[in-house]
């Protein structure tokens, strides 16, 4: 049986108006009497009407949709981002694809292209820890379509970005970790070419430089797959410890999670003696054992900023030539005895 929706020439023929008027009242127009809007909404959803989305873009060219690409839907600050996008997104009729490129730069590539032949009408992307050409993001926005990039950030693509302050809040983490005594503090951070990665180590070690600490390269331990292979994360843990650190920056959600059950498996004496500073959005974090310094990205936010940047970019009558780098704060929190302190 198939199921039959009225449409705007139904609700015009039972009102007696024309097909323009409905869609005009329908859309609250300034030109339709308040009467006449009244009316048509009343009947409209007494027949259950619903606007036709595939007529809605035939006619105006456009999929009201948006594609967002994210390394795993499941890491805390992503799916903290996902909800700032969709809080934007659906307030302005837009609907969101999402999709994961699991750290893996063909699937990445896989799914920008499988959204974009979807016509999508604007994406929202975090590269994967894998990618370093990005040739074919330039070719789809040379031919029109809409790109701002959050969190993993390239350089040299002239477009909206959205980014934390990395360099600060891995500073933060450091300075404290030094304010609280510790002096052989290693480094555990994702692939070498991600933005985040080379802002974050800047940040790291200009903190140790303040307190004239050597930098040592031993103790920064990259994980090309950001730490969604725990034999990556515990091989790193292996490596650092002869190196007896007594204090660990971690740069990602993942790793700082994957890190702390890392140490337990590696050594749980070990564990429980290490001071640990990281990057998590974790809203479980004062439960975490051994304690953790957390620094937390204002991810919705973020989600929220580069939704509205690109929804601009989208709308706007002309092509848009001035492009804004974002920076938003992070916020340092240290938990001890259950009790959570901000360091803002």
């Amino acid at each position: 049986m198939r199921f039959e929706t009225s449409t705007i020439k139904d609700i015009a023929k039972a009102l007696g108006l024309s097909t323009s008027t409905v869609s005009r009242a329908l859309r609250d127009r300034y030109e339709i009497s308040e009467e006449t809007k009244k009316l048509v909404l009343a009947y409209a959803e007494k027949v259950n009407y619903r606007a036709n989305p595939i007529a809605r873009s035939l006619k105006e060219r456009r999929s009201y949709s948006i594609g967002i690409i994210v390394s795993e839907i499941a890491n805390n600050f992503f799916s903290q981002v996902i909800n700032g996008i969709e809080s934007i997104a659906y307030n302005k009729d837009y609907h969101v694809i999402i999709s994961q490129s699991h750290e893996s730069f063909e699937q990445e590539k896989l799914n920008v292209e499988h959204l974009a032949s979807r016509s999508i009408d604007g994406l929202l992307i975090a590269l994967s820890s894998e990618t370093q050409n990005i040739d074919y993001l330039r070719d789809l926005y040379a031919k029109g379509l809409p790109i701002v990039f959050f969190d993993r950030v390239p350089e040299n693509f002239e477009t909206h970005k959205v980014i934390a302050n990395n360099f600060k809040g891995s500073f933060d983490a450091t300075e404290h970790l030094i304010l609280s005594g510790k002096r052989t503090i290693a480094h555990l951070t994702n692939s070498e070419n991600l933005s985040i990665t080379k802002e974050r180590l800047k940040g790291y070690q200009a903190a140790l430089a303040k307190y004239h600490i050597d930098f040592n390269t031993d103790l920064v331990k990259y994980c090309q797959h950001g730490g969604m292979h725990s034999e990556e994360l515990e091989t790193a843990v292996k490596e650092l410890l002869p190196l007896k650190p007594d204090g660990i920056f971690i740069a990602s959600d993942r790793l700082t999670t994957g890190c702390i059950m890392a140490l337990k498996n590696t050594n749980p004496e070990f564990a429980h003696k290490i001071a640990i500073a990281g990057f998590t959005n974790s809203n479980l974090v004062e439960l975490f054992s051994p304690s953790l310094t957390s620094v937390r990205q204002p991810a919705f936010e973020m989600g929220q900023v580069a939704t509205e940047l690109l929804i601009s970019m989208i709308e706007a009558k002309r092509p848009v030539v001035d492009f804004e780098t974002k920076i938003l704060d992070t916020e340092l929190i240290k938990i001890q005895k259950g009790i959570s302190n901000k360091f803002l």
